[in-house]
């Protein structure tokens, strides 16, 4: 039975797997078909757990043993407009705005933590550019690069996640991945210049409707995502961050 193992360095929360990043590794099972992939969530992501895949026609699930779903992908549409790419200049104001800086609900995250080093998180620091949108600059470290020199399609959801959680604000609400819809038209190099951009567009009771999209230095569109986030109680995932 084929098996994989989320690592714990692909952590969101402390103790359970990033999501844009494990929604991004079911997404990676589907026949490569293109086109948008959803990746839907059931429960926290377990590191360092051996775990498995079901494969259905046109969907994929990953499996906690015995019969746990974690997860599930098939094929996806977007219901909202792609958003525009940020100005260099107004990229670089939003990450020096970025509220985790200060604050931060997992400052250990993957993807946005400010805890991790260079090499070992992606330290993708998106901040305030008006009321409802954050960009920043951003360059793939080497380190995350495939023998290809450019970055692995669970890499790039991970990159495409967090921009849409700081849209929406980690920190007036503490929220969690749900849903994620994503597409990959060009996966970056790593140490290629890219500009990260994400939207809030709405609030349901405790789900938070965001769009992210990661452009290169140029203006080329590498990908995009939209996803349903859910309010949580920070309570029910213990971290170790020291500033919230």
């Amino acid at each position: 039975m084929e098996q994989t193992i989320i690592a714990a360095q692909f952590n969101g929360p402390d103790s359970s797997g990033n999501g844009g990043y494990v929604c991004g590794l079911i997404a990676a099972q589907l026949p490569s078909a293109a086109g948008a992939r959803t990746s839907s969530l059931r429960k926290p992501p377990p590191l360092d757990l051996a775990l498995t895949w079901h494969r259905g026609d046109d969907t994929v699930s990953l499996i906690e043993p015995p019969d746990t779903v974690i997860g599930s992908a098939e094929p996806g549409a977007f219901a909202d407009d792609v958003l525009s790419c940020p100005a260099p200049d107004v990229a670089q104001n939003g990450m020096a705005a970025y509220p985790g800086y200060h604050r931060h609900p997992f400052d250990r995250c993957f993807t946005c933590g400010t805890q991790r080093e260079e090499g070992d998180g992606l330290r993708l620091f998106t901040g305030p550019i008006d009321e409802s949108t954050v960009a920043a600059p951003w360059t793939p470290h080497r380190s995350f690069g495939e023998s290809d020199g450019r970055l692995a399609v669970p890499i790039m959801w991970a990159a495409l996640d967090c921009p849409g959680g700081w849209a929406a604000d980690f920190n007036k609400q503490p929220i969690v991945l749900g849903r994620m819809t994503a597409e990959v038209f060009r996966l970056p190099r790593v140490g290629e210049p890219c500009l990260s951009v994400g939207s809030l567009q709405r609030v349901e009771r405790r789900k938070f409707f965001t769009n992210t999209a990661l452009y290169s230095l140029e203006g080329e569109l590498l990908g995009r995502a939209e996803q349903i986030w859910i309010g949580i109680d920070i309570l029910d995932f213990p971290s170790t961050s020291t500033n919230f």
